[in-house]
């Protein structure tokens, strides 16, 4: 029997199996393929891999040349269009022929020819017979060994065999991908798995891998019990995704980004001449997004989520039942401009439209830490000890109200809402956006700092931000940095404490300091508010001083009825909480109110440095209270009340003013004093009715003391016990409020304990005396910075009852934080009497109005000194008693007829 030959056809050259054997696609129906081996020659074998159609399951190595045979072949042929002439021997189960490239038959190369010429394949001789067409074949392989082309040149055949990698160790894919460093590697496509998976040799090393391309996932096959594709089960559009890469991607030239690792395979995204290929698979509906490998691109995401909409947009294949879920709102409630007004939690806001109304919006795509799933057994256990305030005891969830309100209250932010989350169960409906201030988006900042996390879709999900794929980037930038949520390291709650009635009766330093810096966590009317101290970590709850304000409506609670706003309560409250909840404020504590355990700190607050209590009283919100006729903001309440009720605003709407007769008296004091006002801060009042000031002027230089020795101290802290104070010696106690070191001058030291006074503010202190330390003689010859003084010419109330009420009230009136001293005069053997005053104005003398009140007792003396100030301390007890306020209510205390109330002189 003789061979049969063919006439020429044509083909396209699909793959080359080694460097005599090719897989050939039909021209006019790519379905059709065939495999044509060289007729008449034998190229050297191709290493095979173990597993991979052997029975002995080892693998082999490349002869000398066969890999530059193949290459050879793939080079020139691949996707090419070719001629061949099939001849199929006897008995022959396999199609043999010869290949032509060109585009003229007549003219076509002969690549049989040209693979001997270049000698890289034997010409089969044995067995074979001997015809014209063999003999020069043979002709043509003499001259190849006489020219030392390819095999048959001086080279060591080893040199031309493949050292393959045909596997990489688990534990060594991340550092190979970290060695590359995102650098292009070049790669040849050697199998397609499916669509979305591919194998290919990394050169020039030839590392064997298979790569989950980047971002995307086709339709895959389903596969049998021996991990083959099933071919009786259609997966829908599988195949064609497979095709598609075939003839884009198989043997061609690429280039391999790797950028993970999943299980045995590599991750990464596959370049060929013209484009990234899972971008053209997106765009034509054969594959989709895939959000957990997408976050391992440096860039191009946007790219990929916009060939898919484009798919998505025109239903192609994959998608050819797409719907768009798209917000229900459009225009303007869809994208817009407004201003926070308050931080809900990590990834809620309430924002004020243009028009005032108010709206909630959630933050699209991510999960702030919050009440629920993250409560560990170590919060409920601690709830059953203290109260449980999640925003603080929750890890990271005060970090990220905290981002959020940095970074957004009272700031204009552009809102475009993504999606809106229906109803459902007990759930509202939410109304899903990107917000954006300065062009920043703040969810991405929020899951950059490992305070969020991104959540993960389904990929016909489309309800989700249009920033996704900035998001999964900013989450993965925060994994590898373990920051937040993300962090190895157990994270330790805030665990704030309250300021209690016990610790706001101790700690005078809240009183003592100028001011202190707080954050508005809620308001409860337009006087109350709850306070975070930052740098006590304390809360507490503060009432504006100096001003009555109307209370606002308040709900049931347990089994406290509801109760209905006041009069321009609601009014208060409303303008309150729009200028300071969530804002940073500054206090000045001047009081503390408590009931039971409870306690309430008393003073004033500014708001970008308003004073409240003033823009309330100015608006007619509020009045002003006794207090505040004696504050250091007397006038500015009296300014703001006037001009309520010249406006008629708030409370005053319906004033009148009445006119009052003006009563002509003498007055006994009309001269200002000719002595000098220094301006002081009283540190502390003695049961006795003395008090302790610092001088304003000497303010930082006494912090700055205490500063230095701390410092000090913290460098090379004293050793408990080791230091034996002496009476009368000056050294350094730790108080016991805040452990912190101040200078004192021991007293008294009686059964392992010293009495010490403090003399840079004038209190004293019973101390163990492991609490006391040698103090520098350079701290300890700094003269005190609080001088004490005395009442000049009152005494307090022998009745314990009203002597308590009267120093209360001087201490109310003294916790100014700035107040004028003149000395009166002075006594040998007992501290300077000085009068205090609100003002460098005998008229705001702060004794004077305590007389006034009934609080105090002019001395009954006949000294001729200063005899104005004590004219006018007369004249204003007369005016008590007349009025019987206070001590003076049953009368002349002083007359022998009160004895019988047990207040005679």
């Amino acid at each position: 029997m003789t061979t049969q030959q063919s006439q020429p056809k044509r083909g396209i050259v699909k793959q080359v199996v080694s460097g005599d054997s090719v897989i050939l696609r039909g021209a006019s129906n790519p379905a059709l393929e065939k495999q044509i081996n060289f007729s008449g020659i034998q190229a050297p074998k191709l290493a095979r891999r173990i597993g991979t159609a052997t029975a002995d399951q080892s693998e082999s190595k490349d002869e000398p040349w066969a890999w530059e045979a193949r290459e050879f072949l793939r080079k020139k042929l691949i996707g090419e269009e070719v001629y061949f002439i099939s001849q199929i021997p006897p008995n022959s189960t396999r199609e043999y022929g010869v290949i032509y490239f060109g585009k003229d038959f007549n003219t076509a190369e002969n690549i049989t020819n040209s693979l001997i010429s270049e000698g890289l394949v034997t010409v089969k001789k044995e067995g074979v017979k001997q015809t014209e067409e063999l003999q020069r074949l043979i002709e043509l392989e003499n001259v190849a060994k006489q020219a030392g082309k390819g095999k048959w040149g001086k080279d060591n055949p080893s040199e031309h065999v493949r050292d393959i990698k045909w596997s990489i160790e688990n534990e060594q894919m991340s550092s190979f991908v970290k060695k590359h460093n995102y650098k292009p590697i070049k790669a040849i496509i050697e199998h397609i798995r499916d669509g979305s998976t591919v194998r290919a040799f990394l050169l020039p090393e030839f590392y064997h891998v298979t790569v989950m391309i980047t971002g995307i996932r086709c339709p895959g096959f389903k596969l049998d019990s021996t991990g083959k594709p099933d071919p009786t089960v259609k997966v829908p559009f599988a195949e064609e995704a497979r095709s598609y890469v075939e003839f884009r991607l198989l043997q061609k030239d690429v280039e391999i980004i790797l950028e993970s690792v999943n299980n045995n395979n590599f991750i990464g995204t596959v370049i060929h001449p013209k484009g990234n290929i899972a971008e053209f698979l997106l765009r034509e509906g054969l594959a989709h997004c895939v959000d957990w490998s997408m976050s391992f691109l440096k860039s191009g995401g946007e790219k990929l989520r916009a060939a898919e909409q484009h798919a998505k947009e025109n239903r192609l294949r994959i998608w050819k039942d797409w719907q768009a879920h798209q917000p229900k709102v459009t225009g303007k409630e869809r994208d817009y401009n407004a201003v926070v007004t308050e931080v809900v939690n990590g990834d809620a806001i309430m924002v004020k439209l243009p028009n005032g109304d108010h709206k909630k919006v959630f933050l699209s795509s991510i999960r702030a830490p919050k009440e629920g799933s993250n409560r560990t057994e170590e919060d409920k256990n601690v709830a059953k000890t203290k109260v449980f305030r999640p925003l603080y005891d929750i890890p990271y969830m005060f970090e990220a109200r905290e981002y959020l309100r940095r970074e957004l209250i009272g700031k204009k932010v552009h809102v475009l809402v993504d999606y809106i989350q229906e109803a459902r169960e007990s759930y509202p409906e939410k109304i899903c956006a990107t917000v954006t201030v300065g062009g920043k988006n703040v969810a991405e900042g929020l899951v950059a700092k490992g305070l969020a996390s991104v959540v993960k879709y389904r990929a016909d999900d489309d309800q989700r931000s249009s920033r996704h794929h900035d998001l999964l980037e900013a989450e993965t930038k925060a994994i590898k940095s373990q920051v937040g949520i993300h962090s190895k390291k157990k994270a330790a709650p805030l665990r704030v404490t309250e300021i209690d009635a016990t610790r706001a009766k101790q700690d005078f330093s809240l009183q003592r300091a100028h001011h202190i810096d707080a954050i508005v966590e809620f308001v409860t009317s337009g006087s109350r508010l709850r306070l975070y101290i930052p740098k006590q970590n304390t809360l507490c709850t503060f009432l504006l001083g100096g001003i009555n304000c109307p209370r606002a409506a308040r709900p049931a609670i347990g089994t406290q009825p509801a109760t209905e706003a006041e009069p321009f309560g609601e009014e208060a409250y409303k303008f309150t909480k729009e200028r300071c909840l969530q804002r940073e404020v500054t206090i000045q504590v001047t009081n503390c109110s408590t009931t039971g355990k409870t306690a309430s700190l008393i003073g004033w607050l500014w708001s970008e440095n308003v004073n409240l209590s003033v823009a309330l009283v100015k608006l007619g919100y509020a009045t002003v209270h006794r207090t505040g006729e004696k504050s250091q903001f007397a006038m500015q309440l009296k300014e703001a009340e006037d001009f309520a009720k010249t406006q008629k605003l708030g409370v005053w709407k319906n004033y009148v003013e009445e006119k009052e007769e003006v009563k002509i008296e003498d007055e006994k004091v009309t001269d200002e004093l000719n002595d000098t006002y220094e301006e002081v801060i009283v540190t502390e009042i003695t049961p006795e009715g003395n008090f302790f000031v610092q001088r304003i002027a000497e303010g930082p230089k006494a912090e700055a003391l205490n500063a230095k020795f701390r410092q000090e101290f913290q460098a090379n802290p004293p050793l408990p016990g080791s230091f034996t104070p002496k009476r009368g010696e000056i050294c350094a106690a730790k108080f016991s409020m805040d452990d912190e070191w101040y200078r004192v001058k021991v007293e008294k030291i009686q059964e392992g304990k010293a009495q010490v006074h403090y003399i840079d503010y004038g209190n004293r202190e019973n101390l163990a005396l492991t609490r006391l330390a040698s103090l520098p003689s350079s701290y300890s010859m700094e003269k005190p910075f609080a001088t004490e003084y005395c009442l000049p010419f009152v005494t307090l109330p022998k009745d314990e009852e009203f002597a308590s009420a009267a120093l209360k009230y001087f201490k109310e009136d003294a916790a100014a934080s700035k107040l004028f001293l003149n000395i009166v005069y002075r006594n040998q053997g007992s501290p300077p009497a000085a009068s205090l005053h609100f003002e460098k104005n005998p008229q705001t003398d702060i004794i004077k109005n305590l007389i006034a009140e009934g609080v105090l007792l002019v001395e009954n003396t006949k000294s001729r000194r200063n005899n104005k100030v004590l004219a006018a301390y007369k004249e204003a007890q007369e005016a008590a008693k007349k009025k019987h306020l206070n001590i003076w209510e049953y009368g002349d205390i002083t007359e022998d007829d009160a004895k019988e109330f047990g207040l005679g002189n």
